[in-house]
């Protein structure tokens, strides 16, 4: 059976992409590849990048579509986390989608975009 561990993101301006990640705490190489950065998360997942124009050279015809069907989601340590990670995201001159909140099924919750529009929720328990 096929082990899922691994979640790819094609961006359009890799080091807005590294930038983003760097600052909500992964460690991402600072320099990119040949249109490709990986790192490994602390469950041994890894989280890809990919530029536009690594993706064309074996996809020609892709294109970038708009919509949410990817999510990324961020556990932090406290609730106070969220709200400090959101801040400093958001003051970083990223977009917050949504301001942290107290959720009804126990978290705090918040929700910012990355540079190419992929949700990224920060979490924590109450």
């Amino acid at each position: 059976m096929a082990n899922l561990n691994a979640f790819g993101i094609v961006v359009s301006d890799m080091e807005r992409s590294i930038r983003f990640y760097r600052l909500l705490g992964l460690n991402v190489p600072e320099t990119p590849g040949e249109g490709h950065v990986e790192t490994t998360l602390a469950n041994g997942a890894r989280l890809m990048f990919d530029t536009e124009e690594i993706v064309k050279s074996f996809q020609p015809e892709w294109t970038r579509h708009a919509g949410n069907q990817l999510s990324l989601a961020l556990e932090c340590s406290s609730p106070g986390d969220v709200d400090e990670t959101y801040t400093r995201m958001v003051e970083a001159g990223f977009d917050g989608e949504k301001e942290p909140w107290d959720a009804f099924w126990g978290q705090r919750y918040a929700q910012l975009q990355d540079p190419d529009g992929v949700p990224v929720d920060l979490y924590a328990a109450l």
